[in-house]
């Protein structure tokens, strides 16, 4: 397996719509081994293939529940059905997000509470979770990757300007920037 660079924000890649998925085989299952890697690695709980340059709707998730329950899968081609997003403003410390494509900020941002994934697993296999609270989250973050939002992209305008001084300040925003777990010293 491998340790895949993750785009940072700016990347054509992160900001465009993926591409369905149509071939399951060895370079898809390879793809999501290496997804796995770098996600753990990063460490993440959840990485799209767009974040390693990939333009495929594919994401994978990894996450342990309050009641310790492992959630770990592979979202292929998914849709994603969300209950409506509450009204609010977001608690900083129990509704923040960060992202590994802009690694090392965190800001909050409400997200709707209960989400409903089904997608298909690496043999093409349908499958369907009806997920709450953070995994909900995670999947609402993944999802939104393969259609070219990031969470950035929904903060409210306070914390909108403070990711884009802090973009600034990184000298991200353009193409080409990643960094690579394990490797490269970023707090993401």
């Amino acid at each position: 397996m491998a340790v895949l660079p993750i785009r940072i924000t700016g990347d054509p890649v992160l900001h465009s719509p993926a591409l369905p998925v149509t071939e399951f085989d060895d370079d898809l299952r390879q793809l999501v081994a290496d997804m796995f890697d770098t996600m753990e690695l990063a460490p993440g709980v959840g990485l799209a293939a767009t974040q390693v340059g990939v333009p495929l709707r594919v994401f994978v998730y990894n996450w342990i529940d309050d009641d310790d329950r492992l959630w770990r899968g592979v979202a292929i081609n998914p849709t994603l059905l969300i209950t409506p997003t509450p009204t609010g403003e977001p608690d900083e410390e129990d509704e923040s997000e960060g992202c590994l494509s802009i690694p090392g900020e965190r800001f909050p941002l409400r997200r709707s509470e209960r989400a409903v994934l089904t997608a298909l697993d690496l043999s093409g296999a349908p499958y369907e979770v009806d997920a709450r609270g953070w995994l909900a989250r995670i999947f609402q973050h993944e999802y939104d990757h393969l259609d070219g939002i990031l969470y950035a992209d929904r903060l409210d305008h306070a914390c909108a300007v403070d990711v884009a001084k802090a973009i600034k300040k990184a000298k991200w925003g353009v193409p080409g920037k990643s960094w690579l777990p394990g490797v490269d010293d970023l707090d993401a």
